[in-house]
This record gives structure tokens, C-alpha cells and sequence, in this order.
């Protein structure tokens, strides 16, 4: 063997993998390894934007360009679906969502060393890194950062805070747990803060659960053109253009079939376009979140079912699937086992699996293949733009 060698690929965790299998960390595709295991950077080589990068947890590959970047995303679906056994009729190339686009994410806030530190834990620790700038998140949930500081700057002794910031209709929602102002005072600070930043809704945890603090209009988030109220914690996908990549898919799939359940429906995302032109059915196991989908529907008078049911324990079954000619499942990371096993004992003409999990989904697959689908078209979707996070939209036709 050659003392050089060239990164081939990056892998799943985002190192660079050579062909004998060494493993390089910040390593992208035609970079060399030398013999001394230094890196000599190829032309797929970029310059990491964000000073944090390889000591913050929340990216592990801006040293890609785009190119490398978006194979990483179509290579980590394809090799799943490869693993599997399964063979795509048509993969296209991944949608991918610019920088600044993250509308949700999770934080954390830490006393260090008598200031405020905010941001991603370190990659592998949880130092949290304090964060000067972020090429992911949208500009609405950085700028909330700075005001953060300072009001957590009046706390005394130690603390750790989990926030989670959305950008929604009308503003940021933003949640605090382990953490409930102590007294009058502290108080009042806590309200000035929500005003003086605009906040759309504050929510509190000191560990008993969710309570709202501060909310001045009912918060939504618009799907398919329709306000949905958002619960607090509620899923959302996380970026408007990976919404747009993934609801396109479904809605030019399913577009000529008349009737069709959505699966693990959520705030509905997928339901209330889809339901437009056709009977839809959506099951959802969160009560908030199908409740929230129920008024949204109920109001805009659209021809949509919504049920309370959890798909791992009571999954609709083949003969409740009989009058539906297509599906439309987006399940959470670990799959949908269960339901994919009624499905594939179904008739059911057209499958869509939205996944943001590659290898539960090529598991979940390979049971459809077997009774008789066929895997048709294979979308990437990289909403976690540089991260090894990858999401993607598959349709299924029964032969």
C-alpha cells in the first residue's frame, strides 16, 4: 500500500474515508493523506465559514464544498437503500437548504465562569461553546442570543438551561428548561425581556412540565397556506425549503389519487396541502398536535379526517387501508415497522415514506419490496445543512 492516499467519500459520522478504510476527521473527498497522517487539502477542499467549526457540535462538515457536500447527502440515502438491496428507478439530485435557514433548533445556557455562555455543545462534550456567530440558524433565533445573555447575566450560582427556539408566524417561540424566575423581581425582568425582544411566546420548565409564561396572540405556524395553532415542542420540519422539497414530492406523487391516509400526520404538514382536491385522513398520536390539526382543518373547511391513534401500538391495518389509493407516512427516526408490515399486506397502489432516518428507512423498504412495491424515485432532501443529518422522500408504486 501506497504511503499517500486519497479521501474517497465521507462517512456517515463525517469523516473521510480512504480506500483502505482509514478514517480522517475534517477530511473531504480528493484530499490527500500523507504518510506522516497529514491531510493535503484537494480541490473539494473548503474554508470553513464559522470560527466555532471543530470545536462546535453543530456542524461537522463545512470543510465541504457544495458539490462534496451535496454527494454526502445523496451518497448517505443511496448506500442505505444499496445495503438493503433496494434499487431505485430514479434518485435526484439532493435538495439542499441554504445557510441561515434553520427555523428551529436546541441551545443550551451554562454559568461559565461568572458569564453567561450560550450555544451547541462541543462536538462529543457538553462544554457548551458560546456562540459569536452561526451560519445555520435564521437571523430571528441568533439575534435572540445577545438580549439571552444578558438577562441570564443577573442569575446567580451555577445553572444549565435548555433552550429551544422557533421561528413562527408571529415571531420567535422560545423555551427554557430548568429554569423559573425566583421572586417579584426576576420576575418582572422576564416579562420586560419577552416585550422589549418581541418574543411571539415564552414557556417555562423547572421540571414539571411545559407552562406558558408569555404569549400575547395564539402562536401558529402556516401550513399549506393555513395558520395552524403550534403547541409548545410541537415537530416542525426544519427549514422552509426542506418543508417546500418534501411536500412537493408528496404532492406530485399522491397528486392524482383521491383518497389518502396520512401517517404520523403531526401539526399537518403533508395532510393540509394533500387535502386539497381529495379525501385525506390523518392519524396522529399526539393529542396537541392532532387537536391543533383538527381546528386548523375544521375552520378551513377542508375534506379532512383527523384520528387519534398511535401507529406503533394500533397501526391501521391492511383491510382499513382497502378504500385508500395512496399513503403517505413520515414516521419518527426509529421507522415505522409496524405500519410498513400492515401496508406492504395492502393493496394500496402508491406508497410515499418521507424519512429523516436513511437506515430505518431502507429497513422499513425492504419489507414493501419484498410483498411487491416497487422503490420508484429517491429524493435527498439536506435541510441540516453540514451536518451528517439527512432527511429524504421516497415513492413506492405496487406493481
Amino acid at each position: 500500500m501506497s504511503d499517500i492516499e486519497e479521501i474517497i467519500r465521507v462517512a456517515a459520522k463525517g469523516d473521510g474515508i480512504t480506500q483502505s478504510g482509514r478514517h480522517l476527521a475534517f477530511a473531504a473527498p480528493g484530499d490527500r493523506v500523507l504518510a506522516d497522517n497529514s491531510l493535503e487539502h484537494g480541490p473539494h477542499h473548503a474554508e470553513p465559514p464559522c470560527r466555532h467549526f471543530g470545536t462546535c457540535g453543530g456542524c461537522q462538515l463545512q470543510h465541504c464544498d457544495e458539490e462534496s457536500l451535496a454527494g454526502f447527502v445523496s451518497n448517505r440515502v443511496t448506500h442505505a437503500a444499496e445495503g438493503q438491496g433496494l434499487e431505485p428507478r430514479l434518485v435526484t439530485p439532493p435538495a439542499m437548504s441554504p445557510p441561515h435557514s434553520r427555523r428551529r433548533a436546541s441551545l443550551r445556557a451554562i454559568n461559565g465562569g461568572g458569564r453567561p455562555l450560550i450555544g451547541f455543545n462541543a462536538a462529543g462534550s457538553h462544554k457548551v461553546v458560546d456562540l459569536a456567530e452561526c451560519h445555520i440558524l435564521a437571523p430571528e433565533l441568533f439575534a435572540l442570543l445577545a438580549p439571552l445573555r444578558r438577562y441570564f447575566a443577573s442569575l446567580k450560582g451555577k445553572y444549565s438551561i435548555d433552550i429551544e427556539l422557533t421561528r413562527v408566524d408571529q415571531g420567535v417561540d422560545c423555551a427554557l428548561k430548568g429554569f423559573m424566575p425566583d421572586g417579584l423581581d426576576q420576575t418582572e425582568d422576564l416579562l420586560d425581556f419577552c416585550r422589549e425582544n418581541g418574543l411571539a411566546r415564552l414557556t417555562l420548565d423547572d421540571g414539571y412540565g411545559a407552562e406558558g409564561f408569555w404569549e400575547p396572540e395564539p402562536v401558529t405556524v402556516t401550513l399549506g397556506g393555513i395558520p395552524v395553532a403550534y403547541p409548545a415542542g410541537a415537530f416542525l420540519q426544519a427549514t422552509d425549503h426542506g418543508e417546500t422539497a418534501l411536500v412537493g414530492a408528496a404532492l406530485e406523487w399522491l397528486g392524482e389519487c383521491g383518497q389518502v391516509a396520512d401517517l404520523f400526520a403531526g401539526l399537518g404538514t403533508f395532510a393540509i396541502p394533500l387535502a386539497k382536491g381529495r379525501k385525506l385522513v390523518a392519524a396522529e398520536a399526539d393529542r396537541a398536535a392532532m387537536l391543533a390539526l383538527r381546528t386548523a382543518a375544521n375552520s378551513a373547511r377542508l375534506p379532512l379526517e383527523v384520528m387519534h391513534r398511535d401507529l406503533f401500538r394500533n397501526p391501521l391495518r391492511a383491510e382499513e387501508l382497502a378504500s385508500f389509493d395512496g399513503v403517505l407516512l413520515d414516521p419518527p427516526r426509529a421507522g415505522a415497522r409496524t405500519q410498513i408490515e400492515q401496508i406492504a399486506t395492502s393493496n394500496v397502489e402508491r406508497v410515499v415514506y418521507v424519512s429523516c432516518n436513511p437506515s430505518s428507512w431502507s429497513r422499513d423498504s425492504k419489507l414493501l419490496t419484498e410483498a411487491g412495491y416497487e422503490l420508484v424515485e429517491l429524493r435527498p432532501v439536506g435541510q441540516f445543512r453540514w451536518s451528517t443529518h439527512v432527511e429524504l422522500a421516497s415513492l413506492f408504486l405496487k406493481r
